[in-house]
């Protein structure tokens, strides 16, 4: 879902270039793996979204985050080293119960000069000192030194990626064009390094890691319904190895303009859910101090006939992107209980401050 979050930018962009031609999802369009791991550039927006649970050698909880993405501007490649058809943007966060909120840094740039790029045919993804690759065997390796914080993460997978929707075509809206091309991996092992930050804002000393994460990959040329306000996703490592992926769409009166979720068990059987079964109430809601937005950080999510709450690592999990995508919102680390099992993920709340500005194309 991250990827709708530069629809205004990218409209700003496309008014100026003309009326660009991106490349059209549709169905019966398998992913190719490893080769789709890598960008897309015909397609107008693409994301690398990680995120996960972390613990110290004290056994004290961190969530992290660090998302790439890739946009075409629909301007036409530069014959330089400058290329301003596509944009890159990088986001990072980390939630540590120590210092009481999330911290945040983004960074932008036009691709070129071997400082913002994303390759094709496997993931590797770079913005100054940003950087996101994957090995021949699976392996990823993380690269964020941000302000105030750092990542310096490995991710080995543990299970074969999940083909989200149909062989990857991820329908968003009640409209076949309003779809994705969508996989994740879920239950990566993580091992590394952060660098928390401190109450002074200096940082603190490097300290070693392990954990669960889970990665999105995902890339489309439309938008959403044009009733659509936001949305709220779930992405989660369930405790017997299961992974749980949840989301809604919602209209500005709060109901489901769409809703779908898919769970996969760890022998790989996978069920998938049609918008009747999939519901996310919130449960309690907390207020940010910086921005007076009011978000459900703690909810009810319903898939089928099982239930789970989600719980907040901590309730300040507000990030801002307005200096990158134009976008404030709710992304943090949650728990889950329920009959479901249990397990940890991430939820992202976006619409709650400002209804998105999406319109049908």
């Amino acid at each position: 879902m991250r990827v709708l979050l530069l629809t205004w930018l990218l409209s700003s962009l496309a008014a100026f270039a003309g009326e660009p031609a991106f490349a059209p999802v549709t169905p019966g369009h398998a992913i190719e793996w490893p080769k789709d791991t890598g960008a897309h550039p015909p397609y107008r927006t693409e994301w690398w979204y990680a995120t996960g649970w972390l613990e110290t050698p004290d056994h004290q909880p961190l969530g992290f985050q660090i998302t790439f993405f890739r946009s075409n501007t629909g301007q036409k490649p530069g014959a330089s080293a400058f290329d301003p058809s596509q944009l890159i943007i990088a986001h990072a966060a980390l939630s540590d119960p120590a210092y009481g909120r999330l911290v945040h840094d983004q960074n932008v740039a036009r691709q070129g000069f071997g400082l913002a790029y994303a390759k094709e045919g496997n993931t590797d993804v770079k913005l100054d000192a940003w950087r996101m690759t994957r090995e021949a065997d699976g392996r990823y390796s993380v690269i964020a030194d941000a302000a105030g914080f750092a990542l310096r993460l490995t991710f080995t997978p543990t299970q074969p990626p999940m083909i989200q929707g149909e062989q990857g075509y991820s329908r968003k809206g009640p409209s076949p064009k309003q779809a994705s091309y969508y996989y994740s991996e879920p239950q990566l092992q993580v091992a590394g390094n952060v660098t928390r930050p401190s109450a002074s804002g200096k940082a603190n000393a490097s300290v070693a890691v392990t954990g669960r994460a889970w990665l999105d990959h995902e890339w489309s040329s439309t938008l959403l319904s044009a009733d659509a306000a936001g949305w709220d996703w779930l992405g989660a490592n369930l405790g017997d190895g299961s992974a749980l992926m949840a989301f809604k769409v919602r209209a500005r009166d709060g109901h489901a303009v769409w809703a779908h979720a898919a769970l996969r068990d760890r022998d790989g059987r996978m069920q998938r859910f049609g918008p009747g079964d999939v519901e996310f109430t919130p449960e309690r809601q907390w207020r940010s101090p910086r921005t007076n937005t009011v978000y459900p950080v703690a909810m009810n999510v319903r898939v089928g006939a099982m239930r789970w709450r989600l719980n907040p690592l901590i309730d300040d999990q507000e990030l801002d992107s307005r200096d990158s995508t134009g976008a404030l919102y709710w992304e943090g680390a949650v728990t889950l209980t329920g009959d479901g099992g249990k397990g940890r993920g991430y939820l992202e709340l976006t619409g709650y401050a400002k209804t998105l500005d999406v319109e049908k194309r």
